[in-house]
């Protein structure tokens, strides 16, 4: 996910649960009193996003976190991580040896919150409803190895796929697969504006202010039939300008909770005991940031530029200065706490070496300095990341082989401008769709990769990701998925930067704070209770 496009090294699963506070269970509270928790994301509907929560659009992790508390999917990852489990779904299974044709049978009675039957096709329709918007910055890349779907019946669904893919019960978890109302969208056009139609654990309802959404309030949906057990009945989410806003907040009770997104400075401040009615929470998780370059841009796409690039940052002083203890260098496309994961950008570059990276601009014919521009986005990742350009831009400038500007631009201008190839090389997050490292080299690397990057490598995209696909036993896949980070740190089409951890701040009273989010920086609002204040 950019998210997923659009916090932070991971394992595959969660901690060992521990309660937040007393008085948790497995029943809604029953309390009035919503559970309030406060976001710096913003959803905002523009001529080149007017879908915001539309699944064949979203594709990041601010909107994924409100699919997936709204529809239903076939599948879901359990609360402590590990293989997808039904969900909208009573059972579903490759129906082949050759993971080419995949079956599931829905729960019977199956009803949207609107009321209306929930059936096979409206399974159907929701994926060739993605399939046939292909949406560029949607999530069309995890579903376009579909060749054809079928409805023996109406509980019973059949993809058949065009080539072998073992990862694609995890797909099925994603809002990619989400489960729309085929009588409320339109099957070739997006759905504008931020009204929902699902069949999730809860309704939304949002109110708006010059196409920006500045309030969002979450009911328990009585028609939801699925695996999941929601230990609330309302959630309201808050959306503030920035984390100190934000922090500020919490420290008043005006919010029991906030996540999405914290600085190293108050992750500093909490875990060191800001309050003694808020408690810090550090989780597992893999998203991982990066710089992306445009290969066809004629400074940044020559190969020696990238290479000198990577020869030069020094990800230990990155972290160091400017994320603390809430990050650590990442020297892969596939971060660390992943299985299969090489440090390949060390193993090719060692420690940061200006000399050799003049050498290999030398080699490549380029005159020094090198002027590019950086571009990142000012309002999504949160504050650090100004912080973290200008050091990048210190490193690269001080090593006498560049003269890098950077420009901060707004996260509704920025995603659209560098999916239409406008940026020579500029920053990126990456929030897992899945917890497996297909996830971390197809949506990069396939052919409708979601970055739209001119990149393409032939040896990783019509040979390592199909063979890794055919392994249903991960770990066999392994040395396909090493060559493929070993090709990516030689071309250097992105280059990794660090990998972090990721946090929650709640107040004493809430239950369910360790589930609040899984490994794959899901927000889990029916893990979310009430107890007793400490």
């Amino acid at each position: 996910m950019n998210r997923k496009t659009l916090v932070m090294p991971a394992v595959l699963g969660l901690l060992a649960p521990v309660l937040a506070a007393c008085g948790g269970s497995d029943e809604a509270s029953g309390d009035d009193k919503p559970i309030v928790i406060g976001t710096t994301d913003a959803f905002v509907s523009t001529s080149d996003y007017p879908a915001p929560f539309d699944p064949a659009l979203a594709y990041e992790a601010g909107a994924w976190n409100i699919l997936r508390n709204t529809f239903q999917t076939l599948m879901a990852l359990p609360r402590s991580g590990g293989d997808p489990a039904p969900e909208a779904a009573e059972k579903c299974g490759f129906s082949d040896q050759k993971n080419e044709s995949y079956r599931c049978t829905l729960r019977g009675g199956m009803k949207f919150a609107n009321g209306n039957d929930l059936s096979s096709e409206d399974v159907k329709f929701s994926i060739e409803r993605t399939l046939s918007i292909k949406n560029p910055n949607g999530p069309v890349s995890l579903l376009s190895n579909i060749d054809t779907v079928e409805t023996p019946s109406e509980t019973e669904v059949v993809f058949h796929l065009k080539s072998p893919d073992a990862t694609f019960p995890h797909k099925l978890a994603t809002p990619a697969a989400a489960i729309v109302d085929k009588d409320s969208y339109d099957g070739t056009k997006l759905r504008e504006g931020f009204a929902v139609d699902g069949s999730g654990p809860y309704t939304i309802e949002t109110e708006q202010q010059k196409d920006e959404v500045v309030s969002a309030v979450f009911n328990r949906n009585p028609n939801y039939q699925g695996s999941l057990k929601p230990k609330n009945d309302k959630v309201e989410m808050r959306f503030y300008p920035d984390s100190g806003a934000m922090e500020k907040a919490l420290q008043k009770g005006e919010i029991d909770l906030m996540t999405r997104t914290m600085s190293p400075e108050q992750v500093d401040r909490l875990e060191r005991g800001g309050s003694e009615k808020i408690e810090l929470k550090e989780m597992p998780g893999q998203e991982i940031r990066y710089l992306a370059f445009n290969t066809d841009d004629p400074i940044a796409g020559k190969k020696a530029v990238r290479q000198a690039i990577a020869q030069v940052v020094d990800r230990q002083a990155l972290v160091r200065d400017v994320y603390e203890r809430t990050a650590e260098p990442l020297y892969s496309i596939v971060p660390s706490s992943v299985g299969s994961h090489v440090n390949s950008f060390f193993n090719r570059y060692g420690d940061p070496d200006v000399t050799e990276a003049r050498k290999t601009l030398r080699a490549g014919g380029i005159d020094t300095p090198v002027r590019l521009k950086l571009t990142y986005t000012t309002d999504h990742y949160g504050s650090a990341t100004a912080k973290e350009f200008k050091a990048l831009q210190a490193q690269l400038n001080r090593s006498g082989l560049f003269d890098v500007s950077i420009k901060g631009v707004p996260w509704k201008k920025f995603r659209p401008a560098q999916s239409n190839r406008e940026y020579a090389a500029y920053g990126m997050g990456w929030f897992p769709d899945f917890p497996d490292p297909d996830n971390f080299i197809d949506p990069f690397f396939a052919k409708d990769n979601f970055l739209n990057s001119p990149y393409r490598n032939d040896t990783i995209r019509t040979q390592l990701i199909p063979q890794t696909r055919q392994q249903a036993q991960r770990t066999a896949a392994a040395e396909d998925f090493e060559k493929a980070q070993d090709i990516v740190a030689d071309d250097v089409p992105v280059l990794p930067l660090w990998q972090g951890k990721q946090y929650v701040a709640a107040r004493d009273d809430i239950t369910g704070v360790e589930w609040a989010l899984n490994s794959s920086s899901v927000l889990q609002l029916w893990e979310l209770g009430r107890g007793i204040s400490a």
